[in-house]
């Protein structure tokens, strides 16, 4: 059965987010798929994955950016993995909603979720269309 759609928790995201769960493995499986879609100007907080994380962008115009890092922006049919242990946040652009489906394993590297996501000052880098 499909769990319902559910809005995204107010201490991992800053702004309005939901997500639905595509498919989540039982033990020992780690494998977890969403579908997250993000109002405009929505975004994760800082977090990592401890076996990385694949978001496959559907829609709208995605940013992310791992720690110390260029802020990417990403469009439909681009593919952004983040590695092992990175510190990361991914959300929505101003002015667009974006939806993405993401997949990683379950476990986090703590801290996991750490403080609310503020992009850096500057030009988010080319698209990855460019």
């Amino acid at each position: 059965m499909q769990p319902p759609t559910s809005e995204a928790p107010a201490e991992m995201f800053t702004g309005d987010a939901w997500w639905d769960v595509i498919y989540q493995g039982q033990e020992p499986s780690q494998a977890r798929a969403n579908m997250v879609r993000f109002a405009p100007g929505a975004r994760t907080a800082w977090h990592s994955h401890a076996l990385g994380q694949t978001l496959f962008i559907v829609a709208g115009v995605a940013l992310i950016q791992s720690r110390g890092e260029r802020l990417i922006e990403a469009h439909p049919g681009d593919i952004v993995h983040t590695p092992p242990g990175e510190e990361h946040w991914h959300g929505a652009a101003p002015e667009h909603f974006h939806w993405s489906t993401w997949r990683c394993g379950r476990a986090m590297r703590p801290p996991g979720w750490s403080t609310s996501a503020t992009p850096s000052t500057g030009r988010p880098a080319p698209s990855l269309r460019g």
